[in-house]
This record gives C-alpha cells, structure tokens and sequence, in this order.
C-alpha cells in the first residue's frame, strides 16, 4: 500500500474520533461556551467524505479498466457484512440506553436508511456501481468531472435548503450518491493518473498548504455569516475535502513510514464502526473525572482509540471475526505494537 495513502485514511479516521468526541461530551454535560467551539467541530466534518474519496482513489488506481471478478464477493464479505453487523450492534447499544426503544424497528432503520455511523457504507457501494459502469462505458471524465460538481451542489443546495422529509428520516437525504458525486469523479481522476498526479503534488506541496489555508477561511467567513450546521453536507465543505486530501499526498510522499500509521490504517475501517458505541459508554467517565472541555475531549479520543483497538483485535481472532470488524492485515510489526499499546494500557 502506498504510504501517504495510508496517513490519509488514519488522518481522517482519528478526525471522526476527535469530531465524535466532542459530540458525545457535549451529549453528557452540553456544549461549553468556548468562543467558536462549533467552528473546530465543522472543520472536523471533512473526515468522512474524505474517507469515501480515498476509497475510491485507491479502487480507480488498481482497477482503471474494470472490475475483477471477485470483486463484489470480497466486498459483501468485508465491507457489507460489518456494515449489517454494525447496523444490529448499534441497535442493541440504543437498546440498553433506551428500555423504551424499539430494537427492530432501529436495527432495521440502521440497515435500510443508514441512521448510524456507518451510513457512508452505503454511498461507497453506490460508488462502487458508478466504478463499473464508468469502466464497461468508458465514460470521459473530461464532461463528467465538471457535470458531476454541478450536480453535487444543485443537489446539495436543495437538500440544505427547504426540501426536507419526515423529521425521523432526514438523514435519508445524505444517501444518494448524487450528494458526493463531485467527490467520485476527482477521486476517479486521481486514482487513474496517481503517479503523475503525484509527483506534480510533491513538487508543489507547499501549495496544498496554501489551498488548505484558503479551504479553511472560505469555511470561517461561512460560519461567521451564521452557516453552523455541522454536518458533511455543507458545500463549503468540498474545498477543504479536496484540500486536505491533497495536502497529505502531497506531505505524506516526504514523511517516514511510521509504524504507529501502519497499525491504525490497519484497523481504520474497524474504528470507524466500533468507536460510536465504544464512546457511548465512555463518555460520561471522561466527562465526569475531567474538568475541562479540552480535557474531556482528549481523553475520550485517547481512551477510545485504545478501547476500539484492542476490541477489534480480539473481534478478528474469532473465526468470523473478520465479517464483524473487516479483514485486519496481518503484520508482526503491527502484532509487537499491538502488544506493546495493551500493556501500557
């Protein structure tokens, strides 16, 4: 795996821990009066959108032309069986904080309409069919790029504005691939021509400093014009989704290979499922022992971080543990600072 590729999937993962973090601290003890304390949070929700892009930058490196025959079989059994394990393990943790919940009611919500956090599960197999049909087409990105960006935001526009449905099912609405299409063309074009996108980026990464620090600005002059909704559907959003993610392939090329990255790329997919009910029964600890917001937030992004990482780790030894948690790479590098985390710990 190349390496930036793998600090870009841990920078966006431990960016959705951080952001969760303070989301469930705020449910335990409210949100602080800490002047622009939403504004960090909406420069968090870049996180996932920029996971779904790496997805598919990596998908349309390795399959420019078509898709390989196991293709779907690998993904049912590693990304879609987590998915649906995850759908039931959230059902089941709303169900022990809330006696009156109805647990089929929101295991089937979870699986059908993505009301967790592993709703991006569902736009990346969407992604996955645009995949086939761009390569069994061949499909020019030359008019697709730019079409799909103006209907990634007449769509977003739309969603945010005043079209909306029941109250229970506006998260519906993120779903559709039309939300993030923009998203999949510029991943699509990455991916295909990654080494000569890459060098030019290297070349020039001071530069993705520079379109990150303009990405955020565009956001801050939004925020202070009264946007503060913090979700990943904000269309200001899609400048910094696109800075970020070229700024660490940019600088990732220039940083050492750290074994600490190779264990969490490893376990990234995992984090992502496992962190929101991990954190759901941390949070009033952390909130309860620590004083301070800042601190609050820390320790249960630390604290969770190492929680989900030993959990994964025991959930993949079982059998069928890798159709719960996704397929963990097996490496000893990774195994001694596994073990050396536990004991620490």
């Amino acid at each position: 795996m190349i390496k930036e590729w793998n600090l870009l999937r841990v920078v966006a993962c431990l960016s959705i821990v951080l952001l969760h973090s303070t989301t469930q601290t705020a449910a335990v003890v409210g949100l602080p009066e800490i002047e622009n304390y939403d504004l960090y949070r909406i420069l968090l929700v870049y996180a996932t959108p920029t996971f779904i892009v790496l997805s598919m930058v990596i998908l349309s490196n390795r399959y420019p032309d078509r898709l390989p025959d196991n293709f779907w079989m690998s993904r049912f059994q590693f990304i879609l069986f987590p998915y649906l394990a995850f759908g039931i393990i959230d059902g089941l943790v709303g169900k022990y904080f809330n006696p009156n919940l109805s647990l089929s009611h929101r295991i089937i919500d979870n699986i059908f309409t993505g009301s967790f956090v592993g709703w991006f599960i569902i736009v990346i197999f969407q992604f996955y069919a645009l995949h086939y049909l761009v390569t069994r087409f061949k499909l020019s990105m030359t008019w697709m790029f730019p079409v799909s960006l103006a209907v990634m935001i007449w769509y977003l526009t739309l969603i945010n504005g005043e079209y909306t449905l029941h109250p229970d099912y506006d998260h519906v609405l993120k779903l559709p691939f039309l939300a993030w299409f923009g998203y999949f063309t510029a991943a699509f074009i990455i991916g295909k021509h990654y080494k000569v996108i890459a060098e030019k980026l290297y070349k020039h990464r001071w530069v993705t400093l520079l379109y990150v620090g303009l990405s955020v600005y565009i956001l801050y002059l939004s925020y202070m014009q009264g946007n503060t909704a913090i979700h990943s559907r904000r269309i200001d959003i899609i400048p910094l989704v696109l800075s970020i993610s070229t700024a660490v392939l940019a600088w990732g090329q220039a940083i050492p290979k750290f074994k600490i990255i190779t264990l969490l790329n490893n376990y990234a997919f995992g984090i992502y499922l496992v962190h929101w009910p991990v954190q759901r029964f941390l949070a009033p600890y952390t909130a309860a022992y620590f004083q301070q917001t800042s601190t609050r937030v820390l320790a249960l992004f630390f604290v969770t971080l190492i929680i989900t990482v030993m959990i994964i780790k025991l959930i993949s030894m079982l059998p069928l543990g890798q159709f719960i948690v996704g397929k963990v790479k097996k490496n000893s590098a990774v195994d001694r600072r596994m073990r050396s985390i536990e004991q620490s710990a």
